[in-house]
């Protein structure tokens, strides 16, 4: 029973109490560039949630394996290997996601969430905790950037689920009739949707809004407020040239 209990809050810390996007503030990158769209935030979300669970299942199993000073290195293999074949097969069966996602699909090798749950998670615990806890953080990836394009897209756009074929014709031609999306300002003669939303200021502002409700959520649960830390806070801080040379700096 504990560990079931145990696996449920592995699970469940992802979507709100350890969030990477809206509390760890983590793969802020692909959240801004692909939250402008519904489809390409839940293509991103789970391309992004595949690799997440089958990397933490592998580094799991290898964690023992693999020596510690090359870990890194190793780590961010066996990512790129599923994010390949995840790529493989988005462009065959839905080449449409595959165009207008672009570098953020294979740039998903160096999602910091992806590289932190690596190290601070999958490398020191069993691989059904792991693949547990991969799953959580992959939904709450997805939620987040849900949450956001749907805010971007309907208001900047002025549509929601718009080329939802580019998902939907995986299962087929025509699913739903040939859903596509729907066109909020059809209708409406002296409404226009708002381009800053799915411009780079409105995402930051609705990222913004989203830390805050995330914030505020948090705050009547008892928990710390969702602060950006610097680079040492990062599980790769140790493995960071970076900081190894502004440490030699500071020191001279």
């Amino acid at each position: 029973m504990a560990e079931k209990k145990s696996l449920g809050k592995e699970f469940t810390k992802g979507l709100l109490i350890e969030n990477p996007v809206l509390r760890l503030v983590l793969g802020t990158c692909p959240t801004l560039a692909t939250s402008t769209s519904m489809v390409n935030a839940i293509g991103m979300g789970i391309s992004a949630s595949i690799v997440l669970v089958l990397s933490n299942i592998v580094i799991s199993a290898l964690r023992k394996v693999i020596p510690q000073k090359v870990r890194i290195p190793a780590y961010v293999v066996i990512i790129a290997s599923f994010v390949t074949i995840v790529q493989m097969l988005v462009k065959a069966f839905v080449p449409a996601l595959d165009k207008t996602l672009g570098i953020y699909l294979p740039l998903i090798v160096v999602n910091c969430i992806i590289l932190g749950r690596a190290e601070a998670f999958a490398g020191k615990n069993p691989v059904i905790a792991s693949a547990v806890d991969g799953l959580g953080m992959g939904i709450g990836f997805t939620a987040a950037l849900f949450c956001m394009s749907l805010i971007r897209e309907s208001l900047g756009a002025g549509t929601m689920f718009a080329d939802a074929q580019n998902i939907l014709s995986l299962f087929g031609d025509n699913v739903l009739n040939g859903f596509n999306g729907i066109n909020l300002f059809e209708n409406a003669v002296h409404l226009q949707p708002m381009t800053l939303f799915i411009l780079p200021a409105g995402g930051f502002f609705v990222f913004g809004l989203l830390i805050a409700l995330a914030n505020k959520l948090s705050a009547k649960k008892g928990l710390p407020k969702a602060e950006l830390h610097g680079c040492e806070h990062c599980p790769m801080a140790s493995n960071c040239s970076k900081l190894a040379e502004g440490k030699e700096e500071a020191t001279v």
